[in-house]
């Protein structure tokens, strides 16, 4: 890997993480808020729900690895939370075995170091017309509502709250937004960027609030490479240089 080593921030989860960094996603905007203060890396699998995340566990967070991650955001729920197919085959798991997968992926998480923090998102809601409108011909119908979806974001919250993992009620902080339905998806189900904005505002509030040590919320983590130098922008004084290594004035929104 190249260095210096910066702390990690590792996403985990479906399709709504694989795709974080498309349509202005929210990855990327972690990213961006980040840049030279941690590493975000991006473990996102279209399709998979929880049983398919606790088989390669060990893979993807092997408890040995020199450097462990210092936080990673989870989320798997809306394909578990999908009606069961008639074949057996799919992605829908029962609510009782997600709330143990969910479980498994928190205690190894927990397991790989003192200072791993994690956060787990629970499932949003969607737009059940326009998903519907939007299903490819190459899939069997689906049935997704967002009375699923519910049920399974209050389970993965309780389950959080039982364990002790800090939580974003996604399904309740979108429909926050007047105009949801339209404004925070590009299909009816994975986010737009007005979506994804929400996400970032709401692991931003956790990260500011968490009592964690150190803490990983973006402003109280060093800058890397800061600090004064000959090499730098030259002020108007012509005398001085600039240090531009906390800029934030290119940013659309000034996040917190």
């Amino acid at each position: 890997m190249v260095g210096p080593n910066r702390p990690q921030i590792v996403l985990f989860g479906s399709s709504i993480v694989q795709m974080s960094y498309s349509h202005g996603g929210w990855g990327s905007i972690l990213s961006d808020i980040y840049s030279r203060k941690a590493d975000v890396i991006l473990r996102g699998y279209y399709g998979w729900n929880s049983r398919r995340a606790i088989e390669v566990l060990d893979e993807i967070f092997p408890k040995d690895a020199a450097i462990q991650p210092s936080l990673v955001i989870v989320y798997f729920g809306g394909n578990d939370s999908m009606g069961p197919h008639s074949s057996g085959l799919g992605t829908h798991v029962p609510l009782p075995e997600y709330v143990e997968n969910m479980r498994k992926i928190a205690i190894h998480l927990k397991s790989l170091s003192d200072t791993t923090r994690i956060i787990f998102l629970s499932s949003p809601p969607l737009n059940e017309v326009h998903l519907r409108e939007n299903q490819s011909a190459a899939l069997s119908p689906l049935v997704r509502t967002n009375e699923l979806c519910r049920e399974y974001s209050e389970a993965c919250i309780d389950l959080c709250h039982e364990v002790g993992v800090k939580v974003i009620d996604l399904w309740t902080a979108i429909q926050q937004k007047d105009d949801w339905l339209t404004a925070c998806f590009t299909d009816g189900l994975h986010l737009s960027a007005e979506g994804s904005k929400i996400v970032v505002q709401e692991i931003l509030k956790v990260l500011k609030e968490a009592d964690w040590t150190p803490s990983l919320h973006w402003k109280s983590m060093p800058t890397e490479f800061a600090g004064k130098s000959p090499y730098n922008l030259v002020a108007a004084d012509g005398k001085s240089t600039l240090d531009p290594s906390d800029w934030t004035f290119y940013r659309e929104i000034k996040w917190d």
